[in-house]
């Protein structure tokens, strides 16, 4: 959780007070909720806090038991009948299943309810409702973390609490937000070559230890066949130690780079809750963000 801790609200203080309009519209909804969203800091703390209770609402007990049970409920009937106690007991052999499924819907139900009711805490809502009345005023966040509306690790789906659609408002006035002045973060060398590199590779383990199996399955072919070919197979063994090399110096380059890569994907979200107009993030820095 150091990330949460260090978190940065994805729209500040600074980019609602862009409209006049809009900050008003945002502090009704903080006066609704009893919090105040164009404070930067209490709007950090909430979403430390609110990623915590949600976190621990997805991976706490009541998930683990459902997992279990329905793992166990699925292998049970393959395996149950194969124990000596089970032996000529049908009933035995295949009923627990049942109850472990039982079991196991029960508590992921619990655990989704938990995890829903944590998401949709009127904190969180009134926070998804003022970045909805944002890009409402065409201020859209330069990253919005997926736990926020729900989605996927990944990123993807549509999220049990997307942030609300609003029709588009046209600007009425610059408002008290960042003077004309302010620039983006530069983008440096390190962060293109990062986003270049960042989705290279990752088979490089895979393919190493295939081509060691292959490797070793040649010989022992040879051996019980008599038939001295196998033994080329052999040759696959450096070749997998030449994949890991080009793996390992992959990855280092990929770690040497990501401090930059992620410094300034932060200095960009940063910069856009400020108001600063700022260039959209590639997928590759937002999945840095992910993280």
């Amino acid at each position: 959780m150091t990330e949460a801790r260090t978190v940065i609200p994805p729209l500040g203080g600074a980019a609602f007070a862009a409209d006049s309009h809009l900050l008003e519209r945002v502090r009704a909804v903080g006066e609704r909720t009893g919090v105040d969203y164009t404070d930067d800091a209490a709007v950090s703390d909430l979403l430390v806090r609110h990623r915590v209770a949600v976190d621990r609402a997805t991976h706490g007990p009541a998930g683990w038991i459902g997992g279990l049970a329905l793992v166990a409920g699925v292998i049970w009937p393959f395996v149950g009948h194969t124990a000596p106690a089970t032996a000529g007991r049908p009933l035995l052999a295949y009923a627990p299943a049942g109850p472990l499924l039982v079991l196991a819907a029960a508590c992921l139900t619990l655990a989704r309810l938990r995890w829903k009711r944590a998401l949709m805490h009127k904190e969180l809502a009134g926070y998804r409702e003022a970045l909805g009345l944002a890009r409402a005023y065409g201020i859209e966040p330069a990253h919005v973390p997926p736990w926020l509306e729900g989605r996927r690790e990944d990123g993807g789906g549509k999220g049990a609490a997307p942030i609300p659609r609003y029709a588009p408002v046209e600007r009425a006035d610059e408002g008290t937000g960042t003077p004309p002045s302010a620039t983006p973060p530069p983008k440096p060398a390190a962060v293109s070559e990062y986003e270049r590199v960042a989705d290279q590779g990752g088979w490089h383990d895979e393919v190493g230890w295939l081509l060691v199996f292959a490797g070793g399955i040649g010989p022992a072919v040879a051996v019980s066949s008599g038939e001295p070919l196998g033994l080329a197979a052999l040759a696959l063994v450096p070749l997998a130690v030449v994949v890991w090399v080009a793996g390992h110096r992959q990855g280092s380059r990929k770690a040497d780079l990501r401090p930059e890569a992620v410094a300034y994907a932060r200095a960009v979200v940063a910069a856009r809750a400020a108001g600063v107009e700022t260039p959209d993030l590639s997928p590759q820095l937002r999945a840095l963000l992910d993280d």
